[in-house]
């Protein structure tokens, strides 16, 4: 009985373990994820058993401290850091590193490596940032509330891929690539967004040594440099400038992202030669057949493993292998960490009402997301393919594309942490993370609603 309990939930662990792992390789999965911690944050922020306890645990310091007897010393590093502040400005630095990643592989070889494809997902990306912008402008203009503008300009790829998946057989695949593409050029204005008008005072002696490290690292790559130890070490010194230099530290994570070679270690014709040498190693190594493998073909595996390893570009290594980690890990926590709202802190059923205390946060930021977003980026599509600038996705529709615009609206993860730096007061702060959630909410449901009314006819009209 023991034992065929023992096997039975040994099946149980390793089917368990099997459709995590498909659940994982999802596109949408990484939506699914950050929807659930949302749902979890706002139950922990509001229940009267936790609430306390979750931010006192996000206000807890994370410094490390040096301290002598006599006081003769006293050293303090990071100083300020929070369980919140180490996820918004340590963690995130991951996030914005595997963005800078992604956007450098979309211009050097993917979506916006040639004019002919860049322009329109730019231009469009372009009026999806500025539509919102003056939305939210025209709603909060001289108010305290104003400086939040950059709020409603982003899109989060990670959910609006992911309904694009679910409705995947409803759309064509040009539009897909054309929103990815979108979101990857709105994320590198996100990222300028941040680092022109969201940094606070700047300190220019650390900002001017992390330029210069930077430039020692540019210096060795052109030199071929492509050993990681030697990016990766000077990455947690520049993300240190950057973070007393007053210009938001996740800004370094993009920063080193572009100094990250893409160029593999070895070539093509080395890899296949030097691979061909030790397959015959291995094919000339004697083994009994139950010693497989044995020392020297784990050797000569090893081997195998290392040239295979570095015969890939680093850049495309490391965005694999942080991929799973940002998606799962990352930016769950970070949603754990900011979007608890405290409903009645943030008067969740007045927010579209505008006061002299908050300004008209709530309606610029909803909005901004809901209206803005599509209107900017459609009316851009739309000026550029008429002008003859850019030309329309094959086999899209003007309705197909307005559908797949709307979709533009769900700014969550980026417009959180934009919120997060535009404002300081806590009723601004708690106003905008309801309206971003409201606001992304209501333009996923519009996207995916107009996807199924549209995509049902085959022969739309352009």
């Amino acid at each position: 009985m023991l034992s065929v309990s023992k096997y039975s939930w040994i099946n149980l662990t390793h089917r368990t373990l099997l459709r995590m792992e498909a659940f994982m390789r999802a596109p949408w999965a990484g939506g699914v994820v950050l929807l659930t911690c949302v749902v979890i944050a706002m139950f922990l922020a509001n229940l009267p058993a936790t609430a306390h306890y979750y931010h006192y645990l996000l206000g807890t310091d994370l410094s490390l401290l040096v301290h002598t007897p006599g006081g003769a010393i006293d050293w303090v590093f990071p100083r300020g850091m929070t369980v919140e502040k180490f996820i918004n400005d340590g963690l995130m630095v991951v996030f914005f590193f595997s963005v800078g990643l992604e956007i450098k592989r979309e211009v050097v070889r993917g979506a916006l490596s040639t004019w002919r494809q860049a322009i329109l997902p730019v231009v469009a990306a372009a009026g999806g940032m500025i539509a919102p912008a003056l939305i939210f402008t025209l709603f909060n203009h001289g108010t305290p509330a104003a400086a939040g503008w950059g709020i409603p300009t982003a899109t989060d790829i990670a959910f609006a891929v992911g309904i694009l998946s679910m409705l995947e057989n409803r759309i064509p695949v040009s539009l897909k690539i054309f929103l990815m593409a979108l979101a990857v050029a709105d994320d590198l204005g996100a990222i300028l967004v941040i680092a022109l008008f969201y940094g606070g005072e700047v300190n220019l002696g650390c900002l001017m040594l992390a330029l210069l490290i930077m430039v020692g690292i540019y210096a060795m790559k052109s030199l071929g440099e492509k050993r990681m130890i030697f990016y990766l070490v000077p990455a947690v010194v520049v993300w240190s400038l950057f973070y007393y230099s007053g210009v938001h530290s996740t800004i370094s994570g993009v920063a080193m992202a572009m100094l990250i070679p893409m160029e593999p270690r070895y070539s093509r014709e080395y890899f296949v030669q030097k691979m061909r040498a030790l397959k015959g190693c291995f094919d000339g190594i004697a083994t009994a057949g139950a010693d497989f493998p044995d020392e020297e073909q784990r050797a000569c595996l090893r081997r195998i493993r290392a040239l295979a390893t570095e015969s890939v570009g680093m850049s495309d290594r490391l965005e694999h292998a942080l991929a799973p980690y940002v998606t799962f890990l990352i930016m769950p926590i970070f949603a754990l960490a900011n979007a608890g709202v405290g409903i009645e802190s943030a008067a969740y059923f007045d927010i579209f009402h505008p006061s002299a205390e908050t300004g008209a946060v709530g309606m610029g930021v909803c909005f901004g997301l809901l209206v803005g977003k599509p209107l900017g980026i459609f009316l851009a599509s739309w000026i550029a393919v008429r002008s003859g600038l850019a030309v329309m996705p094959e086999g899209a529709s003007w309705r197909m594309l307005l559908a797949v615009a709307c979709l533009g609206g769900i700014g969550f993860t980026m417009a959180l942490f934009v919120d997060s730096l535009a404002f300081t007061d806590a009723a601004l702060i708690d106003r905008g993370k309801i309206a971003i959630l409201m606001g992304s909410t209501a333009a996923a449901l519009l996207g995916s609603l107009l996807i199924l009314l549209f995509g049902k006819k085959k022969n739309s009209i352009r």
